[in-house]
C-alpha cells in the first residue's frame, strides 16, 4: 500500500512506477537495517547546538552559585561585625591605612591601647569601619580576609621570620616608642 502522495504523483505522470517501488524498498531497507544511519548534517548541527546550550547553561548556573555564595559570605561577615562591634567613644584620633588612603577613627585611651596590642582590630563595614574583638577577627578573616583593615595581633603572628638587611639591622637598634601617635 502506497501513500497518497505517491499515488498522486503516479497519476499525474510525474513519477514512474519503478521509482515508487524503489523508494518503498529503500524505506523498508532503512527501517529494517541493524546498522544505525550516519547522522545527517541537520542532526549533527542540532546536536552541536544542544551541547553548546547545555555548556552555556552550566556556566550560567556556576556563575549564579558563585554570586549567591559571595552574597552569603558578605551577609555572614555583616552579621558577625554587627554582633561583636565595640562601641567607639573618645576624642583621640587613631589613624590607619586602608589601601592608599589614611583613615581616622576617634577612640579613647583604652581602645587605642587595645588596638595597639592586637586585642581589637578594625574591619570594613559597608562604607564605615568598626572595632571588633580578637575572637570575632578570626571568624571574619575565615570568611572574607579583604574586610580586615587593621589587625596588629594577626600581623605579628603571620609575619615570617626574615633575615634583616644591613639597613634594617642598623635601624633595629633605635626603638620606636609605643606611645607614638601620628
Amino acid at each position: 500500500m502506497r501513500n497518497p502522495l505517491q499515488e498522486q504523483l503516479l497519476k499525474a505522470g510525474l513519477a514512474k512506477k519503478s521509482q515508487a517501488t524503489q523508494a518503498v524498498r529503500e524505506q523498508n531497507k532503512q527501517r529494517q537495517s541493524k546498522n544505525p544511519q550516519a547522522p545527517s548534517a541537520e542532526q549533527a548541527e542540532a546536536e552541536r547546538a544542544r551541547a553548546e546550550k547545555v555548556e552555556r547553561d552550566r556556566a550560567l548556573e556556576a556563575a549564579r552559585k558563585a554570586q549567591a555564595h559571595a552574597h552569603e559570605v558578605r551577609a555572614q561577615v555583616h552579621q558577625i561585625v554587627e554582633q561583636n562591634k565595640v562601641k567607639r567613644k573618645g576624642e583621640i584620633a587613631y589613624r590607619f591605612n586602608d589601601g592608599e588612603a589614611i583613615k581616622t577613627l576617634y577612640v579613647d585611651t583604652a581602645l587605642r591601647t587595645q588596638l595597639a596590642s592586637g586585642a581589637l582590630a578594625i574591619v570594613r563595614h559597608g562604607d564605615d569601619y568598626e572595632l571588633i574583638p580578637r575572637a570575632a577577627v578570626e571568624k571574619v578573616r575565615e570568611r572574607d580576609a579583604a574586610a580586615m583593615v587593621l589587625d596588629h595581633g594577626g600581623a605579628q603572628k603571620a609575619a615570617p621570620a626574615e633575615e634583616l638587611s644591613e639597613d634594617d639591622a642598623y635601624y633595629a637598634q633605635f626603638k620606636v616608642p609605643d606611645d607614638l601617635i601620628w
